[in-house]
């Protein structure tokens, strides 16, 4: 576990997001520990992540539910946290006018 704790802090700097599926029955503590809705994940050495990349998602919460539900909450952090590395890059959305598009859909 102290690897992936290590990895998850050096991957929080990167474009990335991590989503885990509980499958079973088991004691999922660690991966519900993994993804830091309780407090900051931090590396062996004491590293706090520099942003919320882990999603962690039982799925026997999902068992009698729609696919839809599942998706919903497996994806439910990933659109904060493109927003979170891009504002840590210190990169500002472009507003749409600044958009150079062909617009292969219509006019």
């Amino acid at each position: 576990m102290a690897d992936t704790r290590e990895a998850i802090v050096q991957a929080s700097h990167l474009p990335m997001s991590i989503i885990i599926v509980g499958i079973g029955n088991a004691d999922f503590s660690d991966m519900q520990m993994l993804d830091g809705d309780d407090g900051i994940l931090r590396s062996p050495k004491g590293e706090p992540v520099l942003r919320d990349i882990v999603q962690f998602v039982p799925f026997r919460n999902f068992k009698h539910a729609s696919p839809a539900a599942l998706a919903k909450s497996v994806l439910a952090e990933v659109p904060n946290q493109v927003v979170d590395y891009y504002n840590s890059k210190g990169i500002k959305p472009k507003v749409p006018s600044e958009y150079q598009s062909s617009r292969p859909f219509g006019p």
